[in-house]
């Protein structure tokens, strides 16, 4: 297991592994909960919803492991999830097996472009300044995800974000859990961020935050899967995808998220992980684009929505993990969840706002190895970091800062410079962006 899994070779240990495995779960649990009452909403069951989203959150995550032997996890993206139940069922009126099955086609079309080497070859195009602004803007956005999903930062009418009401028992909470995890760094705890959200957890329960199972849950509902393939109105799912243009530019819409998406949080993982070089680039990258392509096919089969890497694996990096074993671990529990959803509730978003605003401490360390000095290179890096937490979006955060990238470069007179690709994929944001404002 040592020798396949290179876990001494890459200055782990067994037990550094499952504790970076058990915190990536435990700080990306919430899309037990979440991607099911979003599910909910596109009209399929629960039960076939929280199965279907544990499951393929399982499988490809024990993929990535064995495939790409990187700390990688993925689960149902968030995002897409909301575009499947709100815009594609809800807003056109769409049966959910048919948005399933966009979602489905979508992972077979970049999976393709993956096997082309198209997807590599664009992150191969990305300037060096622009890869490490990724990772920073990432790092700033879980951060942000933490304190605003704790309360600590709150929606404001006239300032449009604001400090919460400190007195509330779920913003206490999250505040100590920053606090925590910062002590037990400094005191050198080993796995510190996991024990942050297990202590805080338990601290909850007296506070209130915590709340206590009430119901348990052990059935299991696959009546969702190969839901491409079942029929809606007499015909196959799938088939009514190709009989109206407008969703096949839903494939193209879902695929730029799940495209830049992943090429962010892989870039940002890699690099606390450890597995860049000191240009950004990511090994392996080749098996890892290839199993998240994947993913997103098998997302839609199985009827979780696309599935795809999360950013949240950067936790689990930061503490410790370092290869596909900590996947076991997650895929382990992703499916004990299938069955004791109940208790993997019990962890709240105040128990992991420590580990995420930490791990956003982690990665901006990067900041400063930006070339600061040319506008060019420095002023869309300085885009996609601000952009990135501000639009609530990878994907746009990325759009943006190429976008400013490639028309910098055409005012200086350095287009020459540009890589084809850079000016293809910031022509394809162009148009995504104008398609979404239509």
């Amino acid at each position: 297991m040592d020798k396949f899994f290179k876990i001494s070779e890459r200055g782990s240990s067994f037990s550094t592994e499952t504790i970076g495995g058990l915190t990536t779960f435990l700080t990306m649990a919430y899309i037990i909960a979440v991607n099911p009452s979003l599910m909910v909403a596109a009209g399929m069951s629960f039960s076939a919803a929280l199965t279907a989203t544990c499951f393929a959150a399982a499988i490809m995550t024990l993929i990535m492991g064995l495939v790409a032997n990187r700390p990688l996890a993925l689960a149902s993206g968030m995002g897409i999830n909301a575009v499947v139940a709100y815009t594609l069922v809800i807003g056109m009126q769409l049966d959910w097996r048919v948005a399933m099955s966009i979602v489905f086609l979508e992972g077979i079309v970049i999976s393709v472009l993956v096997l082309c080497g198209l997807r590599q070859a664009v992150m191969d195009a990305i300037p060096v300044n622009l890869r490490r602004s990724i990772a920073i803007g990432i790092g700033l956005f879980i951060a942000f995800i933490g304190m605003k999903d704790s309360g600590i930062i709150v929606t404001n009418s006239s300032t449009v974000v604001a400090l919460g009401t400190l007195s509330q028992p779920a913003v206490l909470l999250g505040i100590i859990s920053i606090l925590l995890v910062v002590v037990l760094h400094a005191l050198h705890v080993k796995g510190d961020i996991f024990w942050s959200i297990i202590v805080c957890t338990v601290i909850g329960i007296p506070m209130g935050v915590t709340l206590l199972p009430t119901t348990w849950n052990f059935g299991l509902d696959f009546s969702a899967f190969a839901a491409p393939f079942q029929s809606v109105d007499g015909s196959m799912a799938l088939a009514k995808v190709f009989l109206e243009p407008i969703l096949l530019l839903s494939v193209f819409s879902i695929m730029m998220s799940d495209f830049f998406d992943t090429m962010g949080t892989v870039i940002a993982v890699g690099q606390e992980g450890e597995f860049t070089d000191k240009n950004g680039d990511v090994a392996d990258i080749d098996r890892i684009l290839l199993v998240d392509s994947a993913a997103a096919a098998v997302g839609g089969f199985c009827g979780a929505s696309s599935v795809t890497t999360y950013v949240e694996s950067s936790s689990g990096a930061a503490a410790g993990a370092r290869t596909g074993f900590s996947n076991i671990i997650i895929a382990i529990g992703f499916i004990l969840a299938a069955f004791l959803t109940p208790i993997i509730s019990m962890v709240s978003y105040s128990a992991t706002a420590g580990a995420l605003v930490f791990v956003g401490y982690l990665m901006m360390t990067g900041v400063g190895e930006i070339d600061w000095k040319s506008i060019e290179h420095a002023f869309p890096a300085f885009i996609v970091i601000l952009a990135i937490p501000l639009t609530y979006s990878i994907t746009d955060g990325i759009g943006l800062g190429f976008i400013s990238y490639v028309i910098i470069m055409a005012i200086m007179g350095k287009a020459k410079e540009v890589k084809p690709l850079m000016w293809v994929a910031s022509i394809a944001f162009l148009l995504m962006f104008v398609l979404s404002a239509v």
